[in-house]
């Protein structure tokens, strides 16, 4: 049999046993995007990093017993803005439906070409501003929120003067390092600066909803909120817990998990709200969170020119002068320790390259075996993924462990041997192929341009026709068939 799993707890800064309340459900919440423009390549490595730990509890818990959530925000002031800007002859209402849409549809296909799995489910956080607007009544009821100008606000203080768990617990700040680190504003409503908005008016035209807390008008939540009414409805109504449950036991689960960015002020705010609302200790058992992400040595930020999204890397050549394939894009992210700083490069890339191709050319047509107890072992000390990766070279070199074995092992990772590479000069030639397509298209010559799709086909390359989300012009990928 395997070991047990280990994860390291951001909560308690120790590498603890996995225990789950219920082996036959697990659940784990990981925060999603906000989905208001293309996610770069930081934003898909909590993506990766938790599809690998799905995946690791499917295979010890069965796959029908694992309840994995990732949220999508759609309601925020980016979107708003992205909205006005980018459709100002819209009604706002409407624009921001526009750019959710296809933003989101980006985001699923970006990351679906990144080898991870669909989610058990993915709330959008419209959907659930009633179950907001409930736990925000239960709060001020419970003397840590109040309304003042039309907002609700939570009240640190007045959680830490309350029997219970202190604020502050997750990300262990000093006073003056969470005033910093939230970047408060300053507000006359407030009454202390570190309070933070659970519900906010909207002005006219902006999207809004009846106000909680006997205020009058429509408004819209607070980010924090959002992620705590979410994992209630998803993780724990349907188990016994939430808002009418008293048994704090029934009001917590499994995992929570995120980027390190996400600590605080997002997830030290969200612990507290549930503690509050809930009655518990600690919202979940275990709290995880993933390094940054640098790009050829520096922060990524449009400023230094390194801003790169996932859709650039995969469909353009604007990093390294080529397009990367999902799993070479995926095995580089892998190839750090999820809690490390990453430094993604070019050289990075290259090297995930090769180990896939030498990968692939090992385990030739092999089928998929069943993973060993040796792999899970490795996967199990707290996703050692460089380790799992290390021992998958060695055994490769050795020649030790049948090929369907082998390539099981990478298909725990979420990587598909099968997939085959092409070469540069074979991209250049479908690229340039797929360009006179569009071209014929533009000028409706359907015929010239089925026959240049036909072709392709035959070469086992399939095209995919679909629109930028940003611009609305035709765009169309392509992928290898075996």
């Amino acid at each position: 049999m395997p070991q047990e799993l280990k994860l390291y707890n951001t909560l308690t800064r120790t590498k603890e046993t996995f225990v789950p309340i219920d082996p036959n459900n697990v659940r784990m919440y990981v925060c999603g995007p906000t989905v208001y423009d293309y996610a770069h390549i930081g934003n898909a490595r909590p993506v990766i990093v938790f599809d690998v730990l799905f995946r690791l509890l499917r295979h010890i818990y069965g796959e029908n017993h694992v309840n994995y959530v990732r949220n999508i925000t759609d309601v925020d002031d980016k979107i708003n803005a992205r909205a006005a800007r980018d459709y100002p002859d819209l009604p706002l209402n409407e624009a921001i439906r526009k750019v959710t849409e296809l933003t989101n549809e980006q985001f699923q296909a970006d990351v679906a070409a990144l080898g991870n799995l669909q989610p058990s489910s993915q709330p959008r956080a419209t959907e659930y501003i009633a179950e907001m607007a409930a736990m925000i009544d239960r709060l001020v009821e419970r003397g840590v929120a109040y309304v003042a100008d039309g907002h609700v606000l939570f009240s640190p203080s007045a959680m830490n003067a309350a029997k219970g768990p202190r604020y502050g617990l997750l990300s262990r700040r000093s006073s003056d390092d969470m005033i910093a680190g939230a970047r408060v504003d300053v507000a006359s409503y407030k009454r202390d600066e570190m309070d933070f908005v659970l519900w906010k008016p909207s002005r006219e035209g902006e999207p809004g909803w009846p106000s909680p807390a006997g205020i009058d008008g429509v408004g819209r939540p607070g980010w924090h909120i959002e992620c705590s009414a979410m994992s209630m409805a998803k993780l724990l109504e349907p188990f016994g817990g939430g808002l009418q449950c008293d048994d704090p036991v029934k009001n917590i689960f499994d995992i929570h998990a995120g980027g390190i960015d996400l600590v605080f002020p997002h997830h030290e705010n969200e612990l507290a709200q549930s503690c509050c609302a809930f009655g518990t200790d600690r919202m979940a058992n275990i709290w995880m969170h993933n390094g940054f992400l640098q790009v050829e040595g520096q922060k990524m930020a449009k400023s230094t020119g390194n801003f790169v999204t996932i859709h650039e890397l995969l469909a353009t050549d604007t990093f390294g002068g080529r397009k990367w394939p999902g799993e070479v894009l995926r095995l580089a992210m892998l190839m750090t320790n999820y809690r490390e700083p990453i430094d993604f490069s070019v050289r990075k890339l290259e090297e995930a390259e090769n180990i896939l191709a030498k990968a692939r050319e090992y385990v030739g047509d092999a089928g998929v075996g069943v993973v060993p107890d040796e792999a899970i072992d490795i996967l199990s000390d707290d996703l050692a993924t460089p380790g799992l990766i290390n021992w998958l070279a060695s055994i490769r070199k050795s020649r030790v462990l049948d090929p369907e074995v082998y390539r099981a092992v990478f298909a725990l990772l979420g990587i598909d041997l099968s997939v085959e590479s092409v070469s540069r000069e074979l991209e250049n030639e479908i690229e340039a192929k797929i360009r006179n397509r569009l071209s014929l298209l533009a000028a409706k010559s359907f015929p010239e341009a089925d026959r240049i799709r036909d072709e392709l086909l035959e070469q086992g390359i399939q095209l995919k026709d679909g629109k930028d989300p940003a611009t609305g012009e035709r765009v169309t990928t392509w992928e290898m068939k075996r």
